[in-house]
C-alpha cells in the first residue's frame, strides 16, 4: 500500500449538503435535482476556489437513485428527471463526459465514492460529483393539490443506468409471506439477535431506546435535520400515539424516516486536478481505507440476527488505513433501524455508548433517511470533522438493503496514496459459508426461529415467522387470519423456539399453535366436486369427466381463484375412483387460455398459484389418471403450459400455441421452460421460448406438441372420441402405464429403465381388472371394468 500522494492520488475538496423541510418558513418546495443542485454548488463552494472552474472541469456526474426510480413499481407522483445526473449537471454549469446512475441502497455514496477514487488513481477520471437527493416529503405534500409542481425533466445525453441492483434483495416466497417492505425484514433481525443474547422484551426495548437517544440529541443540533427533536430511551421504545407499533420491537420513533427534503453532494479530483485548480491543500481529504461486501441473502445466512459482512467490512477498512478501532475520532454507522448499528458494534466490540458517539448526522430515524443518499451526508459530516481536526480519523459506515450491501470509508486529512483493499478475497471467504437447507413448502410440527407482527394503523396485526421444520429446514411462514392465540404468542413471552404447527398452501406456509388450531381455522379442503364454480364449469358423463375454465371474456386467462377452483377440481378428480379420464378446455372460440391474467396483475391485485401449479396442473405430481387438453384457439403463455402438463393434446384447426412470456418480461417458470424442449426439443424450443414464435396446430402436431387435429370448433368432440378410446381400456392398465412411464422418465439408460422394478406392476398384475381382461380375452367377450 502506497503511502506517498501523488499526481493521480484522489482526494476530497468539497462537500455541500441541502434541506427544505416544509414547515419552515422559507419552504421552497424544491425538486430532487433542485436539492441536489443547491449541494453541489455547495460543495464546489466548499473547495475555497473558483466553482465555476471546478464544475467545467468535472469529467463524471456520478447520482445517487432516488427512491421514486428504485424498484419497478415505484411512482414519482410529481414526475422526474430522465436523467438526474445531467440534470443536476446542467444547473451547476457542468457538462461531464460521463454520468452514471447507482443502483439503489444506502451503501450508494460510500461505494460510489471509492469506485471514482480507484478511478482517479488508474487516471481514467479526473475530477467527478457524486450527488443525491430526495423530495419525499414535498412529494407526499403536494402530490393531488391544486398548485401541484411538475417535476418531469427530459434530459438528453449519454447516461450509464446500472438499474435497480435489487438481485437477492427479494425473493417471491418473501414477497407471498408479507416480506415486502424494510421493517419487517429488520424485525425479523432484531429479534433474532434478542433471542441469541437471551434478553427479555423489555429490556431489549430500553436497549433499543438508549442506542438511540444519544442519535436524537445529535439531530436535534442539525440545520438539516427532518426531525430535530431531542427524545428519551424510553420516549423512543414506549408504544404512544405518535410512537405507534410498526413491526415487532420496532416502534415508529425506531425506523428510519423517509419523509424527507435533503440533498448533499461531493466533490472528488485527482491532486494534480487539485493543484490546477488552486484547491488549498487545508481543503484535501483522503480516503485512507474502504471495503465493499456483500451479506448472504436473507435466509442464507445461519444467523439471521448478525450479517457478518458489515463486520469484515469495517475491519477490513480499518486494516487498509493501516489504525485501529481505537484511532478513530468519529463514527457514523447507518441507523435504518437498531440492529444495523448494534450488529456492527457486536462484532467490533463497540460500546453502544462510546464517547466518540456513533452518528454525526443524527441517524436516519431522527436526521431523516434520505433515500439511498444518507451516507454522502455522513460524508459531508466527515470530512467537515477532519478538516475541523487535522490528522484525525472518521469513518463512515453504508448499509444497503438488509443489512446486504455495506461500504465503508475512513477519511483523514493525513496525505496517503491509493490504498487498494482486497474486498473480492474477503467476499469468496464469506460466500463460502453454508448456508441453511430451505424448504418452500411446510407441514407439519416446527418451532419458531424469529419472527415478527405488524401492525396496521386500523389495528389489525399479521405475524410472519421464520421457522424450523421438523427436519431442520428453515422456512418462512404467515399467521392464519383471525388467529388471535397466535398472535399473541408473538406478541408477548418469549417466542423463540415455541413449538407450533406448520401447513402450506398455494398463498404461502401457515402457522398455528397447534394443529387442532390449524384445522379450526384453515382446514384442508376434502376432494370433491361442488354444484357450480365461479370460473369454471363441470360436466360428469359417467366415467369421463369435462372441465371448461369460463372466462371467455378475458380468453380464459387465469386469476388466483379461478386456479384454485381448477386445482380443486382437479384434486376430486384424481382421487375420484369413478373418474377415469377428464378432458380441459377453454369456452367460446377465441382461446383455450390465454395464461396468466396480466391485466389483474398489472392492477396490483394479489397472485399466487396453487401448490399443484397453474390450473392446478402444472405442478402436480402422481398425475395418473389421463387428462386431455381439447385446444380450441389460443393457447398463449400459461395456457400452453397446461396443454404441456396434460397428457394428450387435440387441437382444432384455430389453435396456435407459444409461450409469449418474454413478450410481456416474463418467463415460463409454470413448466414451459422444463416441457417444451422434452417435448419438442430443444432447438425448436429455444426458439420458441426466447422469441415468443406461434406454432400453428398441424406445425404442433408434426412437432409432437399435439396429438390430433380436427377441424376447427371440434376439439371437444375430438376429445371426447380419444377419452373413448381410452375408456375402451383397463382403466387400472391405463394407470399403471403412466405411473411407470413417471417412474422411468428420468432414467437415460434404456435398459436400466425397461428392469427399473416398479411396485405398480406387481399390483396391476393381482387386481381385478388384469384378472377380467384375460378372462374376457378367453371367454371372447367385453371386458367389464372396475379399476380395482
Amino acid at each position: 500500500m502506497g503511502a506517498e500522494a501523488d499526481d493521480r492520488t484522489p482526494v476530497l475538496v468539497g462537500v455541500g449538503q441541502s434541506s427544505d423541510r416544509i414547515d419552515d418558513p422559507g419552504y421552497r418546495r424544491l425538486s430532487a435535482v433542485g436539492l441536489a443542485a443547491e449541494a453541489a454548488h455547495a460543495a464546489l463552494a466548499d473547495a475555497h476556489a473558483d466553482p465555476v472552474a471546478l464544475a467545467a472541469a468535472l469529467d463524471t456526474v456520478a447520482g445517487v437513485r432516488q427512491f421514486e426510480n428504485s424498484t419497478p413499481t415505484a411512482h414519482a407522483p410529481l414526475g422526474r428527471s430522465t436523467n438526474y445526473p445531467r440534470s443536476v449537471a446542467a444547473r451547476i454549469g457542468a457538462d461531464p463526459a460521463r454520468a452514471v446512475l447507482e443502483v439503489a441502497g444506502g451503501q450508494a455514496p460510500q461505494h460510489l465514492l471509492t469506485e471514482l477514487a480507484a478511478a482517479i488513481a488508474a487516471g481514467t477520471v479526473a475530477a467527478a460529483l457524486v450527488v443525491g437527493s430526495e423530495a419525499i416529503s414535498t412529494a407526499r405534500h403536494l402530490a393531488g393539490t391544486d398548485d401541484a409542481p411538475d417535476f418531469t425533466e427530459t434530459v438528453d445525453g449519454q447516461l450509464d443506468d446500472r438499474g435497480f441492483g435489487l438481485k437477492g434483495l427479494t425473493t417471491r416466497a418473501q414477497l407471498a409471506h408479507g416480506l415486502a417492505g424494510a421493517p419487517p425484514q429488520y424485525a425479523l433481525a432484531e429479534n433474532a439477535r434478542r433471542s441469541r443474547l437471551g434478553r427479555g422484551r423489555g429490556t431489549y426495548a430500553t436497549a433499543m431506546g438508549e442506542l438511540f437517544a444519544p442519535f436524537t440529541r445529535v439531530a436535534a443540533t442539525n440545520r438539516h435535520a427532518a426531525a430535530p427533536t431531542a427524545r428519551g430511551a424510553a420516549e423512543l421504545a414506549t408504544p404512544s400515539g405518535p410512537n405507534r407499533p410498526i413491526a415487532d420491537p420496532y416502534t415508529r420513533y425506531l425506523v428510519a424516516r423517509d419523509q424527507v427534503n435533503q440533498g448533499a453532494a461531493a466533490v472528488i479530483v485527482s491532486v494534480a486536478q487539485a493543484r490546477r485548480l488552486g484547491i488549498a491543500q487545508d481543503r484535501w481529504v483522503y480516503l485512507h481505507g474502504h471495503a465493499d461486501l456483500r451479506e448472504r441473502d436473507l435466509l442464507d445466512r445461519p444467523d439471521l440476527g448478525v450479517g457478518p459482512a458489515s463486520g469484515a467490512a469495517v475491519r477490513h477498512a480499518l486494516d487498509v488505513a493501516g489504525i485501529g478501532l481505537d484511532d478513530l475520532s468519529t463514527l457514523d454507522l447507518y441507523s435504518c433501524f437498531p440492529i444495523a448499528v448494534s450488529h456492527v458494534c457486536d462484532q467490533l466490540g463497540l460500546a453502544p455508548d462510546d464517547a466518540r458517539g456513533l452518528t454525526l448526522t443524527g441517524g436516519l430515524p431522527f436526521f431523516g433517511g434520505a433515500g439511498n443518499n444518507y451516507s454522502l451526508h455522513a460524508v459531508a459530516e466527515t470530512v467537515a470533522r477532519a478538516r475541523a481536526t487535522p490528522g484525525s480519523y472518521g469513518l463512515v459506515g453504508a448499509n444497503g438493503g438488509v443489512l446486504s450491501k455495506y461500504s465503508v470509508g475512513i477519511y483523514s486529512t493525513t496525505p496517503t496514496g491509493w490504498r487498494p483493499d482486497r474486498s473480492a478475497e474477503i467476499q469468496a471467504e464469506l460466500d463460502a459459508v453454508p448456508a441453511p437447507e430451505q424448504a418452500t413448502h411446510a407441514d407439519g410440527p416446527a418451532t419458531v426461529e424469529t419472527w415478527t407482527v405488524l401492525h396496521g394503523k386500523g389495528g389489525d396485526r399479521t405475524g410472519i415467522v421464520v421457522g424450523r421444520d421438523a427436519g431442520g429446514r428453515r422456512f418462512l411462514a404467515r399467521t392464519v387470519d383471525g388467529d388471535t392465540e397466535t398472535l399473541d404468542l408473538l406478541s408477548g413471552g418469549e417466542p423463540a423456539g415455541a413449538a407450533v404447527f406448520a401447513r402450506s398452501f398455494g398463498i404461502g406456509n401457515r402457522v398455528t399453535t397447534t394443529r387442532e388450531r390449524m384445522d379450526e381455522l384453515a382446514p384442508r379442503r376434502a376432494p370433491g366436486l361442488r354444484g357450480s364454480y365461479e370460473h369454471v364449469r363441470v360436466h360428469r358423463d359417467g366415467h369421463l369427466l369435462e372441465v371448461t375454465i369460463d372466462r371467455p371474456e378475458v380468453r380464459n386467462a387465469l386469476t388466483p381463484p379461478a386456479n384454485d377452483e381448477l386445482d380443486e377440481v382437479f384434486d376430486a378428480f384424481f382421487t375420484d375412483p369413478d373418474l377415469w379420464v377428464a378432458i380441459l378446455t377453454g369456452a367460446g372460440d377465441q382461446a383455450f387460455s390465454a395464461g396468466n391474467d396480466l391485466r389483474a396483475a398489472a392492477e396490483g391485485k394479489p397472485m399466487w398459484v396453487p401448490k399443484n401449479g397453474f390450473a392446478g396442473l402444472t405442478g402436480r405430481a402422481g398425475m395418473t389418471k389421463p387428462v386431455i387438453a381439447a385446444v380450441n384457439g389460443f393457447a398463449m403463455g400459461g395456457g400452453c403450459e397446461i396443454a404441456m402438463a396434460c397428457h394428450l393434446v387435440v387441437a382444432d384447426d384455430t389453435a396456435r400455441f407459444a409461450l409469449s412470456e418474454v413478450k410481456v418480461g416474463l418467463v415460463a417458470g409454470a413448466g414451459g421452460l422444463v416441457r417444451l424442449p422434452r417435448i419438442v426439443g430443444p432447438t425448436l424450443a429455444t426458439e420458441m421460448i426466447l422469441t415468443g414464435r406461434r406454432l400453428s396446430a398441424a406445425e404442433a402436431r408434426d412437432a409432437g406438441l399435439v396429438n390430433r387435429v380436427v377441424p376447427a370448433g371440434t376439439a371437444l368432440d375430438g376429445a371426447r372420441e380419444l377419452a373413448l378410446e381410452i375408456l375402451d381400456g383397463s382403466p387400472t392398465s391405463v394407470r399403471t402405464s403412466l405411473q411407470i412411464m413417471t417412474e422411468t422418465g428420468g432414467i437415460a439408460d434404456t435398459v436400466e429403465a425397461v428392469n427399473h422394478p416398479s411396485p405398480a406392476l406387481d399390483e396391476l398384475m393381482v387386481s381385478a381388472d388384469a384378472i377380467e381382461g384375460v378372462t374376457a380375452f378367453a371367454q371372447k367377450r367385453r371386458p367389464v371394468w372396475r379399476n380395482r
